[in-house]
């Protein structure tokens, strides 16, 4: 597979992504709230939030590159 040229590139998304974005990271933050609340301290517990938050940052890779890596537009 090769990747876009872009792919390691800064791409600044658009507004709309933004916005969906921005909705996304909210319900992701509520998400880690109720898991950080309910789940007893320890080893597992610190695995599932580190997922979480890289799950919120793949959602922003998702909603501006296609899998080639190309800007999604």
């Amino acid at each position: 597979m090769t990747l876009h040229e872009s792919t390691f590139e800064y791409l600044k998304p658009t507004d709309e992504q933004l916005a969906v974005m921005s909705e996304l990271r909210t319900v992701t933050a509520e998400y880690a709230d109720v898991l950080n609340n309910n789940l007893p301290e320890g080893p597992d517990k610190t695995y599932i939030l580190r997922r979480v938050r890289e799950t919120a940052m793949w959602i922003n890779v998702c909603l501006t590159r296609e899998a080639d890596g190309s800007p999604r537009t």
